[in-house]
């Protein structure tokens, strides 16, 4: 290969008469060119693939091979980044002949006889654009490197979470590099799980870059155990302040309750969400009814959410719109009637692969518009999957170490505030008890909501020996919250280094009447009329737990790392 410089090319002339070569290569090698010479078709090819010229001057009539043929074929073989200029050398007056050159892949004539003036000035004109495209393809090959870190990058942050999960399954098939569409999971410390598939306006890079503040804020904060609406609340504030006019993200959210078996979903202007019920081969088709995250303002921002009780093998499906709206050849979308017809049928396997087949097979050889992903998920036993392992990779011994603090919470703040997200960051500062970001949040949720239901509003436990108590019950609950004028809930939590790990101190009062911890203790160990997860579960969980006399504090105890 010649070398880059703009004034110093490798010239193959390929023509049959040796007095016109002679000419040409005094003419080329005077202004300072190397010279690869061919006296037919057979030779111009072979000295081609031998040498890789900057540039052709090729005869058009030649024996064997002519020079129309030998620039279909160089043009066929030639590299996809590789740009050779050739100049057909003819004395062809023929508009149609030609044409025909430049159809075969010419890119201009020398008429003969040959005028040195104007060879000159088409070496150095084709130079010139030569020079450019090599430019421009090193210029586009380090834009794809870049572009491929900067996906690495975007795919470390955007899909960090749980997707592997055996009871989520989804597809991507982006347009580009990066894809406007983009699909989260993510595990809360109670057990339960959030999901997210959201399509931006548009394709490639600009509709993939508002992906990474919405991942951030979804891992984030579903990982401190913030509520759904919480975490969907502050997606919507984060895009409407970043997002240019005109650009939203449609999306789902769907919040997992593994131990009630029930999934509540958010749908904002993505294509209708299908659930299938497995049993009776039958759906359930949740429409939009939300605008799309972005537009609304965090004050006029008020999501609607839609709740569905699922048994072990029904199925939540949620796809972009380029599903419905990919097109085969003759120009037809595929459509909703299509995709509602997979689930109709009896199918072997996975009704998933059901659905990206069908699209694939409808478009075929037309090739897909616009992004097409495709995410569902099923309902998990708790039992099996387990509480989430919120793993740190730095060291266990990082973050603070010896401290306390306490958080009193008063009536105003205990009808409206969790403060459990907040607690369980601090506490997971340190590193050693990230791990058990799960169980933490199970320990200190159920003691929060034993202080504030049963001390603070005084509500028995009894009334949820039934289904229709437990509805009874949270209708109280949120009766007397609504009525409560004074109360508190304290939190105190210590944390001492313990060997190579720690000792986790939590205490939590109330300001209740106390109840009879020791009556409802035997209880719990007998099974006797004991509604709940309640005490046996925290005592499962720490390492030890005990009342004041009165039942209005506990103090519960965990160390880490924790015996196998």
């Amino acid at each position: 290969m010649a070398g880059n410089e703009f004034n110093s090319l490798r010239i193959l002339i390929a023509d049959d008469n040796e007095s016109d070569r002679i000419i040409l290569k005094g003419i080329v090698t005077k202004e300072g060119h190397e010279v690869v010479q061919a006296k037919d078709g057979e030779e111009a090819l072979k000295q081609y693939r031998d040498t890789r010229p900057d540039l052709i001057l090729l005869d058009v009539i030649m024996p064997g091979l002519n020079g129309i043929e030998v620039a279909k074929e160089v043009r066929r073989t030639s590299l996809a980044d590789e740009y050779v200029p050739i100049i057909f050398l003819t004395s062809l007056v023929d508009p149609k002949a030609l044409a025909e050159c430049l159809e075969s892949g010419g890119d201009d004539f020398l008429s003969k006889p040959y005028s040195r003036t104007i060879l000159k000035a088409k070496i150095k004109a084709f130079g010139r654009m030569r020079n450019m495209q090599e430019k421009l393809r090193d210029h586009n090959r380090q834009m794809l490197i870049e572009q491929q870190v900067a996906k690495t990058i975007f795919d470390n942050v955007a899909h960090a979470g749980c997707l592997g999960m055996s009871n989520i399954s989804y597809s991507l098939s982006p347009l580009s590099v990066f894809n406007g569409d983009t699909v989260l999971a993510e595990r809360k410390p109670d057990g339960g799980m959030h999901l997210f598939l959201g399509d931006f306006t548009g394709h490639g890079l600009p509709a993939a870059i508002g992906a990474m503040p919405l991942a951030e804020i979804f891992y984030g904060m579903t990982a401190k155990g913030f509520s759904t609406e919480e975490v969907l609340r502050e997606m919507n504030s984060k895009l409407n302040d970043i997002l240019p006019t005109g650009v939203f993200c449609c999306g789902c959210f769907i919040a997992m309750d593994f131990y009630e078996n029930i999934a509540t979903i958010w749908v904002g202007g993505l294509p209708d969400v299908v659930c299938f019920r497995a049993e009776e081969r039958s759906i359930d088709i949740l429409p939009s009814e939300n605008l799309p995250l972005g537009i609304l303002s965090a004050e006029q921002f008020s999501p609607k959410f839609t709740e569905l009780r699922m048994s072990a093998e029904d199925e939540l499906f949620v796809w972009s719109d380029g599903i419905i709206e990919a097109r085969n050849s003759e120009n037809e979308f595929f459509g909703e009637d299509r995709l509602f017809e997979c689930f109709t049928h009896e199918v072997q396997g996975s009704m998933f692969q059901r659905i990206l087949n069908s699209v694939e097979e409808f478009v075929g050889q037309a090739g897909a518009e616009d992004d097409i992903t495709l995410l569902s998920v099923k309902m998990a036993d708790i039992d099996e999957i387990g509480l989430p392992d919120f793993n740190s990779k730095r060291g266990s011994l990082g973050g603070p170490l010896d401290w306390s603090f306490s958080y009193t919470l008063r009536h105003l703040s205990l009808k409206e505030f969790n403060p459990l997200p907040v607690v369980l960051s601090i506490i997971t500062e340190v590193e050693g008890l990230r791990s058990l970001s799960g169980q933490l949040y199970t320990l200190i949720a159920e003691l929060y909501s034993n202080a504030l239901e049963h001390g603070v509003l005084n509500l028995s436990s009894s009334l949820k020996a039934s289904p229709e108590g437990f509805e009874k019950y949270y209708l109280e609950r949120e009766s007397r919250l609504d009525s409560m004028t004074d109360g508190s809930v304290t939190i105190h939590v210590h944390h001492e280094p313990l060997g190579t790990g720690g000792r986790l101190t939590l205490t939590i009062d109330d300001s209740g009447k106390g109840f009879d911890h020791k009556k409802v203790t035997e209880a719990a160990r007998s099974d006797a009329d004991y509604c709940g997860r309640g005490i046996p579960l925290v005592k499962g969980i720490s390492k030890d737990i005990h009342y004041n006399e009165s039942g209005n504090s506990v103090t519960a105890y965990l160390e880490w790392p924790q015996e196998k």
